[in-house]
């Protein structure tokens, strides 16, 4: 993994609020808060796994990167410029070096279309030309997807979900993008595909040197491909840190809990392993708890998480948490020892 002195894609502060308006006057009566103040940074040739449970705010996160919407608040810098207002004149050329994978490869690609329609359109909008023709420059990206180049006249109905997939990730790779926003995409095939289209992933971000920017629910893909994972929480990261120590280290509640619930093939590695149940659901990003927004959920929380909003901190060189009592975190030689916890709710042995 290659590293440069300022980050590919930087993000700060990030903000989406959807707003609530009600009566024939539109007034607004509240906000849906689906991300709410997002910091991190990805560095050229690196992957970075975003994961959460369903609605909390990865998606959204995803579009406002690549400017689909438009955010509420915040800064999104590609390559050290401000792109969080710039026009969609302006935005146009920048296109190229940023690309989406999206999550359904049945609803986004145009069944009226040809494959050869469909790769060959960033050529189109972009006015770019190539030396062999379009068609020639089509059936080559199709070729490095593990498709047949005779495919170029043939019709998405025709193709299974994997290899729709890799239609859409052929168009996302037409002109050479430097970004990949990748948005759950494994998460609709099968799962002897899945480790396909991830494998076809790596290969691809070796080859091009490509950076990408994985949103995903399934801890297991996201472990294989990334080398960062920034964990969400109703549309705030709690967690961000290498993968290695993630995994084998992670010091937010939330974090546990999720990977509690991984399964792991193993019965004698998962023999002493506790599984974490979470009592109730996600809370509404219409109204989310003041300060900890997990503190409803969490079974270490104290009075201090309902009033006072963590901030994300370094705990570990590269680990940064937002809780303010985390797990596993090295303890300072003069800190006064920890007040007692109470136990996980519903813990299981499994």
């Amino acid at each position: 993994m290659s590293e440069t002195p300022e980050p590919l894609l930087s993000v700060e502060g990030l903000e989406k609020h959807f707003p609530i308006t009600k009566g024939l006057i539109k007034r607004q009566v509240g906000a849906v808060k689906a991300v709410d103040g997002l910091t991190f940074d990805v560095r050229k040739g690196e992957t970075l796994g975003l994961v959460g449970e369903s609605g909390c705010g990865k998606t959204t996160t995803g579009r406002l990167i690549t400017r689909l919407l438009e955010p509420t608040g915040g800064t999104v810098r590609f390559e050290g410029h401000d792109i969080t207002h710039m026009s969609q004149g302006a935005l146009r050329p920048l296109r190229r070096d940023m690309q989406m994978i999206f999550q359904d490869p049945y609803s986004s690609l145009n069944p009226r279309h040809t494959v050869g329609a469909i790769v060959g359109a960033p050529f189109r909008i972009q006015g770019v030309k190539t030396e062999q023709g379009t068609k020639k420059a089509v059936q080559e990206i199709l070729e490095l997807v593990g498709l047949n180049p005779e495919h170029y006249n043939r019709y998405p109905h025709e193709f299974s979900g994997g290899q729709r997939q890799r239609i859409g990730i052929a168009r996302t790779l037409a002109l050479k993008p430097k970004l990949i926003i990748a948005d759950e995409p494994v998460s609709a095939l099968d799962v002897s595909i899945q480790a396909q289209v991830v494998n076809l992933l790596e290969d691809l971000q070796n080859e091009l040197d490509l950076t990408y920017v994985v949103i995903a629910h399934d801890l297991s893909v996201v472990r294989h491909i990334s080398d960062r994972v920034a964990v969400m929480y109703l549309g705030k990261i709690v967690e961000i840190a290498d993968r290695k120590g993630l995994y084998e280290r992670p010091m937010h509640p939330y974090t546990t809990a999720l990977l509690s619930a991984v399964p792991i093939p193993d019965v004698k590695a998962r023999g002493g392993r506790d599984r974490i149940r979470l009592q109730g659901d996600v809370p509404s990003p219409l109204n989310p708890p003041p300060a900890c927004r997990f503190h409803t959920r969490c079974w270490k929380a104290q009075e201090v998480c309902k009033t006072v909003e963590p901030p994300l901190v370094a705990l570990a060189p590269g680990h940064q948490v937002a809780c303010h009592f985390p797990e596993n975190a090295p303890a300072p030689a003069d800190a006064a020892p920890e007040a007692a916890v109470p136990a996980a709710p519903g813990a299981a042995t499994e």
